[in-house]
């Protein structure tokens, strides 16, 4: 899709390199003059800044890593020698904490965008998988960081999720003492869990990049849902919506400059600013709020069913609620995209981001009285919703007429 394209070498140094390592052109024809839906909204912007987000991360990380101590002894006063006595110690420190929950801010909102305007749908499955595929990487990668600090919950939450692969039937065992490196979450875990956190970033930077090669072979999905039909349906990336993308950049870093300035612990747990101790166990062990709604779906399996123990139930449950995001294009099968043309899926649509917002309230609860209930209740909906309301709204919703393109629904809200 280069129909946009006026690449043409300018000098000898440009047309040398042109032959041998077309960098340059590749990147006027997919960065620059990449053909573009021209309805795109700020929801579309979100991309970029997860991009801007992994490069944060990724930056901030490396400094970090070079004055932090892998060690149970020394890991919780290395983080604090990081936040006192290192140049910029503080404000680095805290850009990547904070970023981490700003990442998973736009990553959420990314998401959630996916699936309204049906952006999973053919010809995007690969696309869509790609992007799945990075999320449960960043979980990953993210559970790995918030044990680093050796706090409390750091050192509890290590203990909860190593033990829960002890569940998995033959394997388990040998998995979580592959995963701990000993019998107890100790020393060994600490070394394997930096490793792997310095690691996974660089590999989900590699699968972006996969994610951005397969969103440029079918090219953008857009609000209507309407596919490219002629060149008036677009227009070059480059000035249109890398400055869209620039603003919303710019617009993105207010409130996490303000959570790094003015509130950069408001988003930790209190009890992980204590030292890891493996005498006392915190009341309730939570992990951080992004990794909340998965947790709640853990807990929430807490009886057996047939030969399945609560334990292995709560592993399936979780495993899954995200294997269930993989396997969504084939679940919803209705061959209008955008949600704006489908009135009975926007009602089961929006329960389920109250419904996922409630998981994400519960898992922060400590399970017990109300809050199992409607624990359960919340898992049952989650399920239910791509299990059975998405197959079925396919086979009996009749949607809102389409425009015949992009330009026809653009000019129409121009002149309304």
């Amino acid at each position: 899709m280069s129909e946009h394209s006026t690449y043409s070498p300018s000098n000898g140094a440009e047309k040398w390199l042109d032959d041998r390592l077309p960098v340059v052109r590749f990147a006027k024809e997919h960065l620059m003059d990449f053909p573009t839906p021209k309805n795109l909204n700020y929801f579309w912007t979100f991309g970029a800044i997860l991009v801007m987000c992994l490069g944060i991360q990724i930056i901030t990380g490396i400094v970090l890593a070079m004055h932090y101590t892998p060690n149970i002894a020394m890991a919780f006063d290395s983080v604090e020698h990081i936040r006192r006595d290192v140049n910029g110690g503080r404000i680095i420190q805290a850009v990547h904490a904070v970023g981490a929950s700003m990442f998973f801010a736009a990553l959420y909102i990314h998401i959630f965008r996916g699936l309204y305007f049906g952006s999973y749908k053919a010809p995007r499955e690969i696309l869509w998988i790609l992007g799945v595929i990075i999320f449960i990487l960043t979980m990953a990668t993210a559970f790995m960081g918030y044990i680093l600090p050796w706090g409390q919950m750091s050192f509890w939450g290590a203990t909860v999720i190593t033990n829960i692969f002890s569940a998995v039937p033959i394997v388990g065992e040998s998995l979580q003492v592959l995963l701990r490196g000993g019998f107890a979450v100790g020393n060994p875990t600490l070394n394997r869990f930096f490793s792997l956190h310095y690691l996974l970033p660089f590999i989900i930077a590699a699968v972006v990049a996969l994610h951005i090669w397969a969103l440029h072979v079918p090219g953008n999905n857009n609000p209507i849902g309407v596919e490219v039909k002629s060149k008036r349906d677009t227009v070059p990336f480059h000035p249109y919506y890398t400055m869209k993308d620039m603003f919303a950049m710019v617009v993105f870093l207010i409130p996490f400059a303000w959570f790094v300035f003015f509130a950069p612990d408001i988003l930790g747990h209190p009890d992980n600013y204590i030292q890891a101790n493996s005498q006392v166990t915190p009341e309730h062990i939570v992990p951080e709020w992004y990794l909340l709604p998965f947790y709640t779906i853990l807990r929430a399996i807490d009886f057996n069913v047939l030969f399945i123990d609560s334990k292995l139930g709560g592993v399936i449950a979780m495993a899954g609620s995200m294997l269930l995001l993989v396997v969504l294009p084939w679940l919803d099968r209705s061959p209008v995209r955008s949600g704006n043309f489908r009135p009975l899926f926007r009602w089961f649509y929006w329960l389920f981001v109250i419904n996922f917002i409630g998981l994400t309230y519960l898992g922060a609860q400590p399970a017990e009285g109300i809050y199992t209930l409607l624990a359960k209740i919340c898992v049952a909906y989650y399920f239910i919703y791509f299990l059975v309301i998405l197959p079925l709204l396919s086979r009996i919703e009749t949607p809102k007429p389409l425009p015949t393109s992009i330009s026809e629904s653009v000019l129409k809200k121009a002149h309304a």
